[in-house]
């Protein structure tokens, strides 16, 4: 399966990993990055996907940088442009997919969780899944399309108390959602990382 490019709604050219299914094409998915970069754990990620029948594009949200400890991650995390990440990145990631046919979702891990959400409220897509992240301020009133959102029980960053908060904001505004919680940690998904990786919520 191959890095490819697709076009942002500036003209410009975003690098991303696809990986298309063998046989019929159930659907699309926008698989976005945790804040270590587009490695090789997003890479299988997308491939998991695409031998599920779903065709997977990761968008390189760093352009390019890879982290590969704890400092590296902060450092191109605190570089993020949020809006450009949105508007452009995860919009061209979307509008390729469109163009291919069906309907598009958009899922996320970490960093990622939390630029899944924020597309939820801003680009149309057909369904928000969102692994243990929550950005800083969202307004869930905003958001067009049904969640699917997983979370951890033992998580430091989107603590119970704040996917409370967000599940409440979802019920308000009236969001069709479902919240699954885990007994694992953040990161339960990262197969790379044994020390949080639990194979049996990573399989649910």
């Amino acid at each position: 399966m191959p890095d490819t490019h697709c076009l942002r709604p500036d003209g410009k050219q975003l690098h991303c990993y696809i990986a298309e299914p063998s046989g019929d094409v159930k659907g699309n998915i926008v698989v976005v990055q945790e804040w270590w970069g587009l490695n090789d754990h997003i890479r299988s990620l997308c491939d998991r996907f695409a031998a599920s029948g779903y065709r997977a594009l990761a968008p390189d949200l760093y352009h390019g940088q890879v982290a590969t400890t704890r400092d590296e991650a902060t450092h191109n995390y605190s570089k993020l442009n949020w809006d450009e990440a949105i508007n452009q990145d995860l919009a061209g990631s979307v509008a390729t997919l469109r163009s291919k046919g069906g309907k598009v979702a958009v899922t996320g891990f970490c960093m990622g969780g939390a630029v899944t959400i924020l597309a939820a409220i801003s680009l149309p897509i057909d369904a928000a899944l969102p692994f243990y992240g929550i950005p800083p301020s969202a307004d869930a009133s905003q958001i067009k399309c049904p969640v699917q959102a997983h979370f951890a029980v033992h998580d430091d960053w989107c603590t119970p108390d704040k996917v409370d908060e967000l599940e409440n904001a979802l019920q308000r505004a009236g969001v069709k959602y479902e919240m699954h919680r885990y007994d694992a940690h953040h990161a339960f998904m990262n197969a790379t990382r044994s020390e949080v990786f639990d194979s049996k919520c990573s399989e649910l």
